[in-house]
């Protein structure tokens, strides 16, 4: 395998499935390996080292959302969730536990590949932008909230809480451009790229996650502006 090829686990309990997205990530330059149930998956997974995992959800014994929440534990590779499911639901739930993307079965494969090649070039750029070791400013802060885009860390309230990079970029974005209004469509562009194929409940569901681990003060708050979007608003 050359050093310079992506690894993508493909974990689903259909073999011809796994097989038919394994022949088009191939084909597109990708090193692929396969797993056909979430125990599996699971233990391949520090061996094997993946770039990128495409994860069905409805596997035999330990399911999609069970690997997506172990990995999440301790690892930010970006997962895309393929599911037979059409209920708003459990796109929702896959998104909450920490999911990139979200395609419903029957899927078209070159859907999938363009898909897979945005989420890697986000993470590609992201690791460009670290390298260059941007001026250490990136600092937001309120009463009680501090959002370090530097370290990736958020304080609220003297406690350090948990979040995820796509969470704590979107805080830091509307954070850094106070009682400034931004659609969801901006906030898609600016956060995930322009070239990510989701939609724009996506940023709904981010923005939900993070209103659960931090709650808005007389001070400050994230406000939703019907049919709009987003704002971060402040007395500022």
């Amino acid at each position: 395998m050359a050093a310079d090829k992506k690894k993508i686990l493909i974990v689903d309990d259909d073999e011809n499935i796994a097989e038919l997205i394994s022949l088009y990530l191939t084909k597109e330059g990708y090193d692929t390996e396969e797993a056909h149930d979430g125990e599996t998956a699971l233990e391949r997974f520090p061996e094997y080292r993946p770039d990128l995992i495409v994860l069905d959800l409805m596997l035999p014994g330990v399911d999609g959302y069970q690997v997506c929440q172990e990995i999440r534990a301790h690892s930010d590779v970006p997962i895309i969730m393929l599911s037979a499911k059409g209920e708003v639901f459990d796109k929702v739930h896959g998104l909450k536990l920490g999911a990139d993307d979200y395609m419903e079965k029957p899927f078209d494969p070159t859907e999938l590949v363009a898909r897979v090649n945005a989420v890697l070039r986000r993470c590609r750029l992201n690791a460009a932008r670290t390298a260059k070791q941007e001026p250490l400013d990136e600092i937001v802060e309120y009463p009680g909230l501090i959002v370090n885009k530097t370290n990736y860390s958020v304080t609220y309230m003297g406690e350090n809480i948990r979040m995820p990079p796509k969470e704590l970029e979107l805080l830091y974005y509307l954070a850094a451009s106070p009682n400034r209004v931004f659609t969801r469509e901006q906030l898609l562009d600016s956060i995930w790229g322009y070239e990510y194929t989701g939609d724009t409940r996506t940023v709904d569901v981010h923005i939900k996650r993070i209103r659960e681990k931090i709650h808005e003060t007389p001070d400050w708050g994230i406000e939703t502006i019907q049919c709009v979007g987003y704002k971060f608003r402040t007395k500022r």
